[in-house]
């Protein structure tokens, strides 16, 4: 891109001198309050929600929160270049959005707008399975953006099988397949609104119009809709599987494999072995289990154990720029986020999602140059220290217990 992801402040700033200021606030950490106040509860409890008491998305930020950067001077960075390669593809910036489903509970727009959005900024845009708009179209939303597809692993091979001939012939290059979600885990905010979208067969389009799926049902979806759903229910994940089963992903899909969900370092070392692309270090945002560990005290034993042999990828927690360097700083090389962009979609559409991913690029491009790095490569562990922890540097490589693990 030409110029600085930095250069959005300047533009912020000119419109004000006509009297524009920005629909939503610059500050992506106000905007799960604004969305609460604007939209439904069950929607917004979908999004915000998560497993248990909400200790482990409590968990994700405090551990970030917990690791401080350390600024250095006089280094030069008047030209600064986001540029990274991931997963074998060219990307503006080390930042993606991740794969969220149901959007449609969000804004009528769904998946097609922040696919749009993602597209015209130039980041991935990582499509879930559970998705309310096929990926057909979303694919054709996009145009010739950069897009990821997310697996939930169907019990029914031929389902999954057509899901991934599906996303390649619609030009999805990467799998990220989510190993957390066997079961759906308790989430009191939607239990207590006794919300669960798919029962009113939203988020499901891909199901809905699949052939494989579809040559399970006795009668067309829309003669019997809650046939469908049971269908659907039925199949959507498999606490069944192990590792062994790897083996049928890579035999019929043939571009880069990551494994979402990852938090030990034992279970990254097995998906190298099993052959695969890439892990991301996620606790799925605190939604799957209460009292887990922090994604952020996770990554740097994970990214140590195979960050020779695997692309280590990092979600859980990431709101801000300054979280998006205190990640790769961890051993990250690219960041999902996923909570913000949602809002943005529910708050203003397209042009939400826009903004979400213009805040967070512009803050962690500043965040860089104010820090002496004039690109993401540069950041390690020695940026970091962790307040408290008394070792003044960040050059730690963690323990056991998950804490304190700080490069």
């Amino acid at each position: 891109m030409a110029g600085h992801w930095a250069d959005f402040q300047y533009e912020i700033y000119l419109n004000g001198m006509t009297g524009a200021v920005p629909r939503l606030p610059t500050d992506l950490t106000r905007l799960e309050e604004l969305a609460e106040h604007r939209l439904g509860p069950g929607p917004v409890g979908y999004v915000a929600g998560s497993a248990g008491s909400g200790s482990t998305a409590a968990a994700n930020r405090e551990a970030l929160d917990r690791r401080r950067i350390v600024p250095r001077m006089l280094r030069d960075v008047h030209q600064r270049d986001l540029s990274v390669e991931v997963l074998g593809r060219a990307l503006p910036a080390p930042v993606a959005l991740a794969p969220v489903g149901v959007l449609s509970i969000m804004h009528p727009d769904a998946e097609s707008a922040a696919a749009r959005a993602a597209a015209a900024q130039g980041v991935p845009f990582v499509l879930s399975s559970a998705s309310s708009t096929p990926m057909e179209q979303v694919a054709e939303a996009m145009g010739d953006g950069e897009r990821w597809f997310q697996l939930y692993w169907a019990k029914d091979r031929e389902v999954t099988k057509s899901f991934l001939d599906r996303a390649k012939a619609s030009g999805f290059t990467a799998l990220l397949v989510t190993l957390d979600t066997p079961l759906l885990a308790w989430r009191p905010r939607d239990l207590d609104q006794a919300y669960l979208p798919f029962l009113h067969g939203v988020g499901t389009a891909n199901y809905f119009t699949d052939p494989a799926f579809l040559s399970g049902l006795a009668k067309p979806v829309h003669e019997d809709p809650n046939a469908a759903v049971m269908h659907f229910v039925g199949m959507f994940a498999d606490p069944a599987k192990t590792w062994p089963d790897l083996a049928f992903l890579r035999e019929n899909w043939d571009g880069p494999i990551v494994l979402k969900g990852i938090l030990h370092p034992d279970d990254a070392r097995l998906a190298a072995d099993a052959g695969m692309d890439g892990v991301v270090v996620s606790n799925h945002g605190g939604r799957q289990v209460a009292g887990s560990v922090a994604a952020a005290d996770a990554l740097p034993r994970v990214a140590e154990a195979v960050g020779d042999r695997l692309t280590v990828l990092f979600d859980s927690g990431i709101r801000t720029g300054d979280d998006v360097f205190k990640a790769l700083a961890l051993g990250a090389e690219t960041v999902l986020v996923g909570r913000p962009y949602a809002y943005g979609l529910g708050l203003d559409g397209q042009a939400g999602v826009e903004h979400v991913i213009r805040c967070l690029l512009a803050e962690f491009d500043l965040t860089l140059a104010l820090t002496g790095h004039a690109g993401p490569g540069t950041v390690s562990g020695a940026d970091l220290e962790s307040a408290g922890s008394g070792s003044g540097t960040g050059s730690g490589t963690g323990s056991d217990s998950g804490t304190g693990a700080t490069a």
